[in-house]
């Protein structure tokens, strides 16, 4: 499935959490304060987390661990990150530090650690700096944020999403990007009806939902057991968007999973009267729609036609197979045998051949018929005997 990859919605929030501005502005302005505010009124961080139940620390970075804290800074904001790990390291052994100067060397050695590739030492950290509990409230919030996104991204599902409930509970957020998260979380635990709610609230707060963020819900709805809510849903995006090719294919997908293939061409159709289908897969669906549909061999045999003519669909095995069987369904059996002519020696046995052989004994061309069957028991079929028959035809 598509949504096994955490990797794609995680990379955008991980870069949002990847950032020392909060935790070195409380710093500096601890550092202000200490110096009686000699350079004017420090400018205060944007409070991210207004709402949370989380009562701040009053502890401040301890003036023995100043000259150490800034160099960590520094390090970090210089992007030296093995000197940021080496000095976070410090700090954290250090009996000197206090809650606050470890935690903030605690956080900032796991964005360093994340930027060396070192996740499960990020994740490390970002626990270590959570359960010092030294941050203000954004710093913190921040860290146990990116302590889900990471667990999610390491298939730790279950610990990622107990975080993200954590994080929801307590920070009161109702960012999309990460609300997203968590419906994906419940997705990969099977908690579909669980999903549903989440995806449905990040979506609505998004001024531009992602295409695959409804993908999700559509899935998780479809999951559920409640189809005709993914197809409603599938249908209000297309309607929406009528020039977006994406949400029209979506609904056509969940008409096919609906099992309605005649509503699933019909918007397949539109896209390929207008010149929208570009891509193999497309051609694919569509020829494969008509083929799931009672008397549509004709469109299956159009579909395929144009696309090998346009040199959108390869000259494979499947291709010619589809044609052959929709052109013999069709009562145009010279064409069909042309095209399992094409499909046979592109099988990977020679079931493909025997069918040919008896297509082709059927229409009295026996020599023809025996040359098949000759080839079927060359690649190997199951029914050897049928072959042989043919083969000792008088």
């Amino acid at each position: 499935m598509i949504f096994r990859n955490h990797k794609a919605v995680l990379s955008v929030l991980i870069a949002t959490a990847l950032t020392g501005a909060v935790v070195t502005d409380a710093f500096a302005q601890s550092r202000s304060s200490e110096r009686g505010n000699r350079g004017g009124k420090q400018a205060k961080a944007e409070v991210l987390y207004p709402n949370a139940t989380r009562e701040e620390p009053k502890e401040k970075a301890s003036a023995k661990m100043g000259k150490q804290l800034q160099k960590l800074i520094d390090n970090y904001n210089e992007q030296k990150f093995p000197e940021t790990l080496e000095v976070a390291r410090e700090i954290l052994g250090n009996s000197a530090s206090n809650n606050y100067d470890k935690s903030l060397a605690a956080q900032l050695a796991s964005q360093a650690a994340y930027q060396t590739d070192d996740t499960p030492g990020a994740i490390g950290y970002l626990k270590q700096a959570i359960e010092l509990n030294g941050l203000d409230n954004n710093g913190h919030y921040q860290s146990m944020v990116m302590l889900g996104q990471l667990q999610l991204q390491e298939d730790q599902t279950a610990e990622g999403l107990a975080t993200l409930d954590k994080y929801f509970a307590e920070s009161k957020s109702n960012k999309p990007e990460e609300l997203i998260a968590k419906g994906q979380a419940l997705y990969q635990l099977q908690r579909y009806q669980e999903a549903i709610p989440v995806l449905q609230q990040a979506i609505a707060a998004s001024p531009e939902p992602k295409d695959n963020w409804n993908q999700l819900l559509m899935a998780a709805l479809s999951e559920a057991g409640q189809t005709g809510e993914a197809v409603k849903t599938a249908e209000a995006l297309a309607a929406k968007n009528p020039n977006d090719k994406k949400a029209q294919l979506n609904l056509a997908n969940m008409y096919m999973q609906a099992d309605q293939m005649p509503k699933a061409a019909e918007v397949m159709g539109k896209l390929r009267s207008s010149g929208q289908l570009t891509e193999e897969r497309e051609y694919k669906q569509l020829y494969s729609i008509y083929a799931n549909t009672e008397n549509k061999e004709k469109d299956v045999i159009a579909v395929i036609n144009e696309g090998l003519q346009k040199g959108i669909l390869k000259p494979d095995y499947q291709v010619y197979l589809a044609l052959a069987q929709s052109y013999y369904y069709s009562d145009q059996v010279p064409q069909a045998i042309e095209a399992w002519q094409k499909a046979a020696p592109l099988s990977k046995d020679g079931e493909t051949y025997l069918n040919l052989a008896r297509v082709l004994h059927a229409e009295g061309r026996v020599p023809e018929a025996k040359k098949a069957a000759q080839e079927a028991l060359a690649k190997g079929v199951k029914n050897q005997a049928d072959a042989k028959k043919i083969i000792n035809l008088k």
